[in-house]
C-alpha cells in the first residue's frame, strides 16, 4: 500500500516554521518594555494599556501597508535583514502623521518556502525597525504557499495601533495662513516607486551589481537602502511646544505635493520651491536612464523628501533647531497662504480622496 500524502509532501514545512520562530525571538524580545504581556508564541499578542486612564480621550490610530516590489531587490541581492525598516517605516510613519503613538505592530510573511534563516532575518529587521520607532512588535504570522509563490519568493506586510489624545490631534484643522512647510530628508528611494525604477534599470540592461559613480556604491545598496524610520524623532517634535507643528505628510506613493495636499485644508495653499533642496543623486539617474520626466518623477518618487511638518511661522526656526539636534537632516520647502483658485499645471489639489488643499510646486531643482 501506497504511502498517503502528507502536508510536507505537498510543500508546508511545518518545523521550518517553528525553527525560523526560534531564530527570531530574541529580536522581537528587545522590542517588548513592561506593557508587554506573554511573549513571543501566543495567538494573539498582548499589550497593557492601563496608560489610557489617563487620558482625557484617547483616540486609536490604526495603518496597514506592505512594501511593495522592492521585495523583489533583496531577494534579487539575498539580503532580508533591512527589508524591516521599509515595512515599518510605511507603517508607523503614516500613524504618526496625526500625532499618535505607534504602540504595537504585527508583520505577516508569505513565502513559497520557509527558509527559517530568511525568514528570521526579515523580522530581524522589522524588530530593529520598531525599536527605533519604540513600537513593541507584538505579534506575526508567517505563511507558507507553495504554488502560489516561488520557493525563493515572498512577501511582507504589517499593521500598527498607535494613540493620540484628542486635543494633540495633529491635521487640517490646525493649520493656518502663514505657516511653514518642513522638509525631513529622506534615506533615498525608500519603498515607493519600485516598479518604476525597476522598469528603467530593466531598459537600460543595468545589473544590481554595477558600481555607479553617483551612488559610491553599487546599484543594488543604493536600491536596497532601507527607509528612514521618523516616527519617534516626529513625536519629539512635535511634543516640543516651541516647534508649533500644526501638521505632518508622509511622502509615500503620489509623491510630495499630492501628499502634503492632503493635511491642508480647503481655502489654504503650500507653496513648494523646487529649488530649496538638491535632488539626490538616485532620483537623477533613474530620470536621465529612463527619460523619465519630472511631472512622473514628482507624482511617483518622493525626491528625497520623506516626511514634512507643517508648523507655525513663530515656530519654525525651533523646530529646525530640535531636529538639528535629533539628527535628522531639514530644510525650509516653503509656506502655507489662502489659496488663489489658480488651476494651473503646478497646482495638486487634494489626493487619494481627500479633498483638501492646494500645492504649487515652482521652481527648478538645483542640479
Amino acid at each position: 500500500m501506497s504511502e498517503g500524502i502528507t502536508y510536507a509532501a505537498a510543500g508546508v514545512d511545518t518545523a521550518a516554521g517553528d525553527r525560523a520562530v526560534e531564530l527570531m525571538k530574541s529580536a522581537v524580545a528587545r522590542t517588548h518594555g513592561p506593557q508587554v504581556l506573554g511573549g513571543v508564541g501566543g495567538f494573539a499578542g498582548l499589550f497593557d494599556v492601563s496608560m489610557l486612564k489617563a487620558y482625557d480621550r484617547p483616540l486609536l490610530a490604526s495603518s496597514t501597508d506592505g512594501v511593495g516590489t522592492k521585495v523583489a531587490i533583496a531577494q534579487a541581492l539575498d539580503i532580508h535583514d533591512t527589508i524591516g525598516f521599509d515595512l515599518v517605516g510605511m507603517v508607523v510613519d503614516d500613524i504618526v502623521v496625526c500625532g499618535a503613538e505607534p504602540l504595537v505592530m504585527t508583520d505577516y510573511i508569505a513565502t513559497g518556502k520557509v527558509v527559517p534563516e530568511r525568514i528570521a532575518d526579515i523580522v530581524r529587521g522589522i524588530a530593529a525597525a520598531c525599536e527605533v520607532a519604540g513600537t513593541a512588535l507584538v505579534g506575526g504570522e508567517t505563511a507558507e504557499h507553495p504554488g502560489l509563490l516561488a520557493p525563493d519568493e515572498y512577501d511582507v506586510a504589517g499593521a500598527a495601533v498607535g494613540v493620540v489624545e484628542a486635543a494633540d490631534l495633529l491635521g487640517p484643522e490646525k493649520v493656518q495662513d502663514g505657516d511653514v512647510v518642513i522638509a525631513l530628508a529622506s534615506s533615498g528611494l525608500h519603498s515607493n516607486g519600485y516598479s518604476l525604477v525597476r522598469a528603467v534599470i530593466s531598459h537600460a540592461g543595468w545589473t544590481l551589481d554595477r558600481h555607479v559613480e553617483e551612488f559610491g556604491r553599487t546599484l543594488g545598496e543604493e536600491l536596497l537602502e532601507p527607509t528612514r524610520v521618523y516616527a519617534a524623532d516626529c513625536l519629539a517634535l512635535a511634543r516640543d511646544a516651541g516647534a508649533q507643528v500644526h501638521a505632518y505628510s508622509h511622502v509615500t506613493g503620489g509623491g510630495l505635493a499630492a501628499n502634503l495636499a492632503r493635511v491642508l485644508p480647503q481655502g489654504l495653499s503650500a507653496t513648494v520651491d523646487r529649488g530649496s533642496w538638491t535632488v539626490p543623486a538616485v532620483f537623477d539617474v533613474v530620470r536621465g536612464l529612463g527619460q523619465v520626466p519630472w511631472s512622473d518623477l514628482e507624482n511617483t518618487l518622493n525626491l528625497g523628501v520623506g516626511m514634512v511638518a507643517v508648523v507655525g511661522a513663530d515656530g519654525a526656526d525651533a523646530a529646525l533647531a530640535r531636529l538639528a539636534q535629533l539628527g535628522v537632516p531639514a530644510w525650509t520647502l516653503g509656506t502655507v497662504s489662502v489659496d488663489d483658485g489658480a488651476t494651473d499645471a503646478g497646482i495638486v489639489r487634494g489626493a487619494k480622496g481627500v479633498d483638501g488643499g492646494a500645492v504649487r510646486l515652482h521652481g527648478e531643482y538645483r542640479a
